[in-house]
Order: C-alpha cells, then structure tokens, then sequence
C-alpha cells in the first residue's frame, strides 16, 4: 500500500514538475498534501465524535454533509467545535476543508482566494500551525503569468490530490509516502534541496546507534539542533519498545524547513503540542534549550558543512564551549556544532553526529578541541562513510559517536567508504552495509581492512590525528603480473599488425592513380618497407 501512494502522490506534481525546480514545488505540493490530511482527518473525527459508524460514512462527501448538518444545529455547534479543538486540537468551516476545495476543482468553479482563507484561517486560529502555509505562494509567477493560469495550475493539482484517500492507508504510511517525496525532491533538486534531508538509510545506522542500549526506555529523549525535515529525530522511534513516548525537541535556522519538519512530524502522528518543543533559531548563536541543564537521552544531527558563523569571543565564556579551550574557526563550524550537541547530551546518552572528513585531522584550533575532546574520552567512534552519499555534495563523510560517561580515551575506527551500492546519481547503503557497520560498532574489535580499536597511547603518537587510514589499513596488495601472459599477448598482437600492414600495402599497390600522385604512394611504400 505505501508503495501505492508514494506513486499516486509524486505523480500529483506533474502540473508543477515543468513550472519550477523541484525545491520550490515541493513547497505546493507538500503543503496540499498536509492540508488535505488535516481536513480528512478533522471530518473522520467529527463522525467518531458524533458516535456514527464510518462504515455508514464511508467518503468524505458523506462525512462532510454530517458535518455541516452538524454545524447547522445551534443547540450542538459549539460543542462539536469544542470538542474538535479537546480531541485534535483545531476546527476547519466546511467551506475551506480541502474536498469542498476539490469539488470546485472539478467543476471548475475553484479560485484560488478560497483556499488563500483556508490557509489563513488555520495557521491565524491555531498556534500549532502558525506559518506553517507561508511558503505556499499562490500569487507565484511560477504558476502562471496570471491569475486564470495560476487557478488552472492549482486546480489540476488539487484534482489529482482529490483522488487519493490518504487516511485509508493508515498508520505511518502516510508519514513515510511524505518522507518518500522529501527524499525525492531533495534528489531531483541537488545542493538546494539536500541541506533539509538525511538519506534515509544513513538516518537509519544513525537512529541504530543512538538507541542502542536505551531500547527499554519508557521515556526517550531525542534533540536535533539541526533538524532539517525531522527526519533523523523520527527514524529513533523506530528501534524503541515505547515509540510513542519519545519527546522531541529540534531546532531549524531555515524558516521553510522548520515548517517542513513540523508537517513531517504531524504526518507521522506525533501530537500538536509536542510541536512547542520546536524552534525556528539559530543554533549556535543562541543556545538552546537554555534550562541548567537541559539534557536529551540521544542527539543526532546532520548539521551544514563547513558553514561561516560568528565565532565572538564571547562564546568562549559559554558553558557549551570553554571547557575546549577555543573555538572553532569562523570559516569551519563543524566543531561548534559538534560541541553544542555534546553538551546538551545525557551522561547516559549518544550523540551522532555527520561531519566532513576536515574534522579528524586539521590543526590549529580545531586540533586543540579534538585534543581535549579524546583527553575527556568524550570521542567514542569514528565511522568513514563513502563518498557521493549525501545530496548536494560528493565528498566523503564521518560519522562521530559521542558519549560522556565512558571510563577509557581508546577509539573504535571503522572504515566503511568502499562499502555501498552505487548509483546513477547517489550512492546508497545496503541493509548489509549498515548492519556490518553496527556489528563493528557493537563489537569494538579489530574487523581486518574494517575496524581497529586503538588505544590512546596509539592516537598520541599519531599527534591526536584521527584521520581514518592511519589506524584502518585497506591497502589491498596488486595481483602479481603474468610476465610470460603479456608477452605471449604481445607477440600476438604484432603478427596480427605485420598482416594489417601486408594487406594495406598490396592494396594500395594496386591502386590506379594520376602520375602527379607517384611520389606520394612511392613514399607510402616505402613506410610499409620499412615496417616490414
């Protein structure tokens, strides 16, 4: 069945797909989606709530007419609102729900100022989804030069959308189609679009690792400083026994991702008021959360690679960052993040952590903080991941497992670079891959040409160097060279060109030809002489 809407939904943007780069209509097609999940879901509640079988209102065009019947009744309109806004925390008018929206379509009676008021009235009326339709920019050029084409694009797309049934799917089908096409657009898009999403299969090793001791939690903390779509905060729900009693808490610079992240998690059924624990800021330059101290049972994160921040002086004084003695350079943010996320990180927790291969290996600042970070033990794994693995960038990545609470400075180090499936476009993980790199992990033995545990004596003398070859050899040795093969071959090859150059020569020997032209093939034959 996922499989079915993930088609069902992505061939919706054909009527976008030719008018813009996939990293803009992600944003229309995304948000109708959510907003048609909101409005389904809101009219399958109010039959729930009225003691109605869905079996007797089985379409949306059934639930709607209770709906609005409902709504009619003045003795029990107020009550059916108040007790939408107890149950799923907000109310729609049955003018702007999105199957009204939809009918219009079909009849070609839409304009697009009516789903304009349905957006309004929503993000304006309920603090959850504040903002969360501001990128979806119904005056767009993009969607036609005027208003009637702009009203043709959008109506085609809401008659495709019409279509699918997406509460039927149920569960987290409807989440994960949605992560299909974020994933999809962050592809077809490249750079622009991959800063907001993980590849699912390294979100995946990451979320493996994080949770790995912690399965039994009753109460699971995750935060994400970096959050992007969400996806990598989400994806630890799935390798604990109570997914449902995981608290989120994630931060996002980026206004359309944040909201991208807010719909994802929606979509994947975790409550509106969970979403109080979102935040639209800037990570390094202002910490948070700021409670003394507000710590998580996992941090993971995937932050922007080698970004520019302020790097003020001020930060030094900054209990995330003094005790590293600098701070990392204002052209490489790498260790900023890196110590953001540590220090909100439990003595029980695991953080991961997506960084370039830069990290393990420069000098200067960066050196002092790698430095004390193996001195404090705080540095646990490092994992070479390979090269063309990310959206929007071909360079090979680490992964880093940090931990607080270790009692040993020693480094596990695993070298998965060479393996993955390739690609046309992107390289990808196999289950196979992901799972010998978490064997390595929980394992921490020497794996030949994979994994080596070294000790801290061993990363002293390489001068606090972490860069991955000098602890993993995967050096692997040249075939010997069959000497008397080559030469067979080449003894081969020259009888075959002697005959080449017979026949060209009788051929051109037999040529008719003008007498100006007898110097010329006198001089060819004698090339051919002296070949012989």
């Amino acid at each position: 069945m996922g499989v079915e809407l993930n088609q069902r939904l992505f061939s919706a943007a054909d009527s976008l797909r030719s008018k813009m780069d996939a990293s803009e209509y992600k944003n229309y097609l995304l948000g109708l989606i959510f907003y048609k999940y909101l409005s389904d879901k809101l009219l399958q509640k109010v039959v729930e709530l009225g003691a109605e079988s869905l079996e007797e209102y089985d379409t949306v065009e059934k639930q709607t007419e209770y709906y609005i019947k409902q709504l009619e009744d003045e003795a029990i309109k107020q009550d059916v609102i108040d007790a939408l806004l107890d149950t799923i925390r907000y109310a729609i008018e049955p003018d702007y729900l999105f199957n009204v929206l939809a009918e219009k379509a079909h009849k070609n009676t839409f304009q697009l100022n009516d789903l304009k008021k349905g957006f309004l009235e929503i993000s304006a009326n309920f603090i959850q989804f504040k903002g969360l339709f501001d990128d979806v920019d119904l005056e767009s050029n993009k969607l036609g030069l005027d208003a009637q084409q702009r009203n043709v694009t959008i109506t085609e797309v809401l008659k495709k959308l019409s279509d699918i049934d997406i509460l039927s799917y149920g569960g987290d089908i409807i989440g994960d189609a949605y992560e299909y096409l974020i994933g999809l657009f962050a592809s077809d898009a490249g750079k622009k679009a991959g800063e907001f999403y993980t590849p699912h299969m390294v979100s995946d090793m990451m979320a493996r690792i994080v949770t790995l001791g912690q399965e039994e939690k009753s109460l699971f903390s995750v935060y994400d400083p970096t959050m992007g779509s969400g996806s990598l905060m989400l994806n630890v729900r799935n390798y604990l026994k109570y997914p449902d009693k995981v608290k989120y808490h994630g931060q996002e610079l980026n206004t359309t991702t944040f909201n991208l992240a807010k719909m994802n998690l929606i979509l994947h059924g975790v409550e509106a008021e969970a979403l109080t624990n979102l935040r639209n800021a800037d990570t390094l330059n202002k910490d948070w959360p700021r409670e003394e101290p507000y710590t998580f049972d996992s941090v993971i994160m995937n932050p922007p690679y080698s970004a520019h921040w302020s790097a003020d002086e001020k930060f030094i004084r900054e209990s995330r960052f003094e005790r590293y003695g600098k701070l990392a350079p204002k052209s490489k943010a790498d260790f900023a993040f890196l110590l953001h996320g540590l220090y909100h990180l439990k003595e029980t927790g695991t953080m991961a952590i997506v960084l370039p291969h830069g990290v393990l290996f420069r000098g200067a600042a960066e050196g002092v903080i790698r430095k004390n970070l193996i001195e404090n033990g705080e540095i646990d794994t490092v994992i070479g991941m390979p090269a063309n693995l990310f959206y929007g960038t071909s360079i090979p990545t680490t992964v880093i497992v940090l931990r607080k609470n270790r009692t040993k400075q020693d480094v596990l180090f695993i070298d998965a670079s060479k393996d993955f499936i390739k690609g046309k476009n992107q390289n990808m993980l196999s289950e196979e891959n992901i799972d010998k790199v978490i064997s390595a992990y929980k394992n921490r033995e020497d794996v030949e040409k994979f994994a080596h545990l070294a000790s801290f004596e061993e990363i002293k003398e390489n001068d606090y160097n972490l860069n991955i070859p000098r602890y993993v050899d995967t050096f692997e040795e040249e075939p010997p060279v069959d000497m008397a093969k080559i030469g067979k071959e080449m003894k081969t090859i020259r009888a075959e060109k002697a005959e080449l150059d017979k026949s060209l020569y009788e051929a051109i020997s037999s040529l008719q030809h003008k007498p100006e032209d007898e110097e010329w093939i006198k001089g060819a034959l004698e090339v051919f002489d002296d070949d012989k």
